[in-house]
């Protein structure tokens, strides 16, 4: 049994730090987008899955702007596949960065791309497991 999450975000940005000025996540269920609603109420695996998706967007956009990339807009999405007995099979990580200004280099992407591997969630998952994350830009 194979247990799916899919999430998708659409963020703006204020300030040349990537402050969050708006920030909405959805979450895919039976084939229809809906707004995630959290609280305490809240699945545990939903919770860990919801973290790393933060914590990676965290990471990316703080990145950015240590590399002088100020950020307008970003979508992203987290693909996690568990398997029946929860633990963590793949991770799949894409944001789309639309750029306010700055222009990134390869080695800045490559520089952003490592640093949210470092992000607190993102090292507490085994390294045997399946993981892609990219970051394009606008």
């Amino acid at each position: 049994m194979q247990r799916p999450f899919h999430l998708r975000l659409a963020c703006d940005y204020e300030t040349e730090k990537n402050e969050v000025h708006n920030l909405r996540v959805e979450i895919l269920v039976e084939d229809e987008w809906k707004t995630l609603h959290l609280s305490t109420k809240s699945p545990g695996f939903l919770l860990l899955v919801y973290g790393l998706f933060s914590c990676q967007h965290l990471y990316m956009r703080t990145n950015c702007a240590e590399r002088n990339i100020t950020l307008e807009a970003t979508t992203g999405e987290l693909k996690l596949m568990a398997g029946e007995d929860w633990n963590i099979q793949s991770v799949d990580v894409v944001f789309l960065a639309r750029i306010k200004s700055g222009q990134p280099s390869e080695d800045d992407i490559n520089y952003i791309i490592d640093r949210m591997g470092h992000c607190p969630v993102s090292t507490n998952i085994p390294d045997d497991i399946e993981k892609s994350v990219t970051v394009k830009f606008s």
